[in-house]
């Protein structure tokens, strides 16, 4: 390309760089705030000194691993991925209908605003604070686990799937509502088709986070392999806590292995 047909450069500066006064001015900001900041909180420093020997003496004590009772640790990893696919399949397939629901190009402004609801409700909470609620309405155990990151799910991916389908083609749809299709059907063979490869991936996603989160949610007493790890905490046995935090470090790598491969093939 010769320099009399290149284009004319249209990318311009953000305020943040072109402006030094503002770049500068938000740099001191920042540095203030961590200031006061530090300054503010409550640290016990004679606590902290104190707890300095106290994790030298856990994570001397938590080598080399201990793996002589892998059979706790194969049980708690069995719940942990049975409770991960049970909310996943569950959080999906509830996602969908919120999703329609929460798209605004599909969905009349009552029902968007319903559906906008619930995902923000689901979303609101951290896991683990959803989990202490069903542990304590439904019992310790794995149920406990499998509502909470079903509704875990449920506001994660009825979200992106919301969007997804507000960024469809739209030309699909009204070719389908000139043969005088009604909605299920436009939504069965114009809407979900765009939106599958992106739901695909999603769920694979979804099945990743669950599966770390099943072990976050577990040492509040929800089920899995978290609880195995508290408990193994609890009794100052450190050597095969540590074996049930590198066993965790490496299921996590190979779903997310995994996951990123099927992504992959499907994009």
């Amino acid at each position: 390309m010769t320099p009399s047909n290149t284009p004319p450069r249209t990318w311009k500066k953000p305020p943040f760089i072109a402006n030094p006064l503002l770049r500068y001015g938000l740099f001191v900001m920042a540095a203030v705030y961590l200031v006061w900041a530090f300054g503010s909180l409550p640290f016990n420093w004679a606590r902290i000194s104190e707890g300095l020997p106290r994790a030298a003496r856990i994570f001397s004590g938590g080598f080399p691993p201990n793996l002589e009772r892998y059979e706790l640790l194969l049980t708690g990893f069995k719940e942990s991925f049975q409770i991960a696919i049970l909310a996943t399949l569950l959080g999906v397939l509830l996602s969908i209908p919120f999703a329609v629901m929460a798209a605004r190009n599909i969905a009349p402004l009552p029902v968007y605003l319903l559906g906008r609801s619930i995902i923000i409700i689901s979303r609101s909470f951290h896991p683990v604070i959803v989990a202490i609620l069903f542990v304590a309405a439904v019992g310790f155990g794995p149920l406990a686990g499998i509502l909470t990151l079903t509704l875990y799910s449920i506001g994660f991916v009825g979200k992106l799937l919301a969007e997804e389908i507000e960024e469809i083609d739209w030309g699909q749809v009204e070719a389908m509502r000139s043969t005088g299709a009604g909605y299920l059907v436009t939504l069965f063979y114009a809407v979900f088709p765009q939106i599958l490869p992106r739901q695909v991936g999603l769920s694979m996603y979804q099945l990743d986070s669950n599966l770390r989160a099943s072990a976050v949610v577990g040492i509040v007493g929800a089920g899995g392999i978290g609880g195995t790890l508290m408990n193994a905490f609890g009794r100052y046995d450190y050597d095969f806590a540590f074996a049930i935090l590198l066993i965790i470090i490496a299921v996590i790598l190979l779903s997310e292995g995994i996951s990123g491969w099927v992504r992959k093939k499907i994009w």
